[in-house]
């Protein structure tokens, strides 16, 4: 009887490939000619790519950072490997040893961010990293584990995730909506030090997901209202949710040479919301003291209204700024019109952590009034479009906030002027 030592190499690798990866690194432990076999050369990955491609994954290789360029390198095994740790924890968070939380969260952002690009925005072409992470996460009470005591970045990577994937269920509970509020309400979140925007409260510019996800979760409810169908959906499915967040990148596009490449020409629904000014006063103690608590309970009021509005607004490139921290990716100055009036005026630039920003102002009769700063979701020129919050172009103390979103909604017209 022939015995499995005894078979071509071709023949086991054939049979390897095939397994479970946890299958194989087991096997791989049952003697030293295996574990040679799999960890022996590290340059030669060739039966790692296989077992990765025989995954319900993308293709490394067809897959796009999220400011739009190709791979460099491609590690098969350690990508693999990250991916099966983060299998492991998304089934079973308790399993998830405290020093590894970051890597595990990381991996997982990594993942949903580095995918192929859409080529026809008219045709639907999944990422299969978005369709295994969704179906994984939708399972999983990793998003909202209460359990884990997270350190800030942990804080910001799982923010992250959260924002990409969509609404959970918990999502549609009242007192999650009323928490996402307080946060998009406060004042004391809007000040200098994060250009009065969703960035880390340190003057560095980089992005602050845990203000962006309460942004999304506030804007999002006026999207997919809380009802028994959308509660107890599976996933539900909108324009901000992970298959909205792959870029739109025709085949013959080079975004190194292209001077819009974040997609800023075109046709843009902006939708915003808003509160009673007085209402917004009281909740933030009058913006008196960062320290004296701030009272939810007007969120929970049956009178409480959050009005929520939407415009139609056409874009357009004026110049462009050489960038040196991000060759390729110059910022990017734009001015806009609504009903043919030159009404919004901004910018468009890489972070030092690598996201995509927008800034823009808004007003009436030449004068500037608001002031938003915002930030793209998802990789580049995504449908997903710009989460962000809006105040006046002045910051005074009692000025209003509010949370919005941007997204495109088609190519500019020939008549633009701005």
């Amino acid at each position: 009887m022939t015995k499995l030592q005894d078979l071509p190499l071709e023949v086991l690798e054939q049979i390897l490939v095939v397994l479970d990866p946890l299958d194989v690194s087991q096997f791989s432990q049952t003697c030293s000619a295996y574990h040679a076999l799999l960890y022996g050369d590290p340059a030669d990955q060739h039966l790692w790519r296989e077992l990765y491609l025989g995954q319900p994954f993308d293709d490394l290789r067809r897959c796009y950072t999220p400011l739009g360029r190709p791979p460099q390198q491609i590690d098969w095994k350690s990508q693999l490997q990250r991916i099966m740790r983060a299998r492991t924890v998304i089934t079973n968070v308790s399993a998830c040893r405290p020093e590894e939380r970051c890597a595990v969260l990381q991996t997982l952002v990594d993942f949903v961010t580095n995918v192929p690009p859409v080529t026809d925005p008219d045709v639907i072409d999944l990422s299969m990293n978005h369709v295994w992470a969704t179906a994984m996460l939708r399972g999983s009470v990793l998003l909202e584990h209460e359990e884990w005591e997270l350190d800030e970045d942990e804080r910001q990577l799982r923010a992250q995730l959260h924002t990409h994937f969509g609404l959970t269920a918990r999502d549609f509970q009242h007192t999650q909506r009323t928490g996402s509020r307080a946060y998009v309400y406060a004042m004391r979140n809007y000040k200098y030090d994060n250009d009065f925007g969703p960035f880390v409260m340190d003057g560095s510019g980089r992005v602050n997901w845990v203000h962006v996800r309460a942004v999304h979760h506030v804007m999002s409810m006026h999207i997919v209202p809380a009802t028994e169908e959308t509660e107890s959906a599976e996933y539900n499915l909108f324009p901000m949710s992970m298959p909205w967040t792959q870029s739109i990148l025709p085949n013959a596009m080079d975004l190194d040479t292209e001077q819009d490449w974040a997609g800023v020409t075109g046709k843009w629904q902006c939708s915003f919301c808003f509160v009673d000014h007085r209402e917004l006063l009281i909740y933030n103690n009058f913006n008196a003291s960062d320290d004296e608590p701030l009272h939810a309970e007007i969120f929970d009021d049956p009178d409480f209204v959050e009005v929520f509005r939407s415009i139609f607004l056409e874009l357009r490139v004026i110049g462009t700024e050489d960038d040196p921290d991000h060759p390729g990716r110059p910022r990017i100055n734009f001015g806009g019109s609504l009903d043919g009036h030159a009404i919004f005026v901004g910018w468009v630039k890489v972070t030092p952590d690598n996201q995509i920003r927008w800034h823009f102002t808004s007003g009436e009769q030449g004068n500037a009034i608001w002031s938003s700063e915002g930030v793209q979701v998802g990789n580049v020129r995504s449908k997903f479009g710009i989460l962000g919050s809006w105040t006046t172009v002045l910051h005074d103390r009692h000025d209003p906030v509010g949370p919005f979103w941007l997204w495109k909604v088609g190519d500019a017209t020939e008549d633009i002027t701005v």
